[in-house]
C-alpha cells in the first residue's frame, strides 16, 4: 500500500519521501529520464510517471495511462513498465530473472534497496517500451 501523499508533483513527491528513500527514488529517476529523454516526466495518479498513452481493450473500453511509473510504498519501491510486446506479454514479466532481487508482477517491479534491481536492465526495458509504442508493436 502506497503512503498517503499530499503532493501534487514530482518535486513534492521526492521531498516527502525518507532521506535515504529519496536518494533511491532520484537515482530512479534520473536513469529513466535518461533511458528515455524524450518522454515527459510528470506526477500522475499520486506517482512520479513518464509518458501517457491512449490505449483500447478489444471490449471496446479506452483510456489514457503513463508508459512507465514510479512509487515509493510503504515497504517497497515499485517501478511500472507499462507494456507489452504484441504476442509476447508484458517487458517486466518476461525479464524478471534479469532484473535481480525483485519480485515481478505482469508490469510492476518491487523492490526494497536500490541494489536489488538491475538499473541497466531497466533501463533497457523503459527504452523498449518507448519503442514499441513508437514503432505500433505495443500491447497492453
Amino acid at each position: 500500500m502506497k503512503p498517503k501523499t499530499k503532493a501534487s508533483t514530482v518535486e513534492q513527491y521526492l521531498a516527502e519521501a525518507t532521506p535515504e528513500r529519496r536518494e533511491i527514488l532520484e537515482k530512479l529517476v534520473h536513469v529513466i529520464s535518461g533511458a528515455v529523454p524524450e518522454i515527459n516526466k510528470h506526477f500522475y495518479y499520486n506517482m512520479i510517471s513518464w509518458g501517457l498513452y491512449k490505449y483500447k481493450y478489444a471490449s471496446g473500453r479506452e483510456g489514457e495511462w503513463p508508459l512507465i511509473m514510479l512509487a515509493n510504498q510503504k515497504n517497497y519501491i515499485s517501478v511500472y513498465v507499462c507494456a507489452a510486446e504484441k504476442g509476447k506479454g508484458y517487458l517486466a514479466e518476461n525479464n524478471k530473472e534479469r532484473l535481480g532481487k525483485v519480485s515481478v508482477g505482469k508490469s510492476c517491479i518491487r523492490f526494497q534497496k536500490l541494489n536489488d534491481i538491475n538499473l541497466d536492465v531497466l533501463a533497457e526495458l523503459c527504452k523498449k517500451a518507448e519503442r514499441l509504442v513508437k514503432d505500433g508493436n505495443f500491447a497492453m
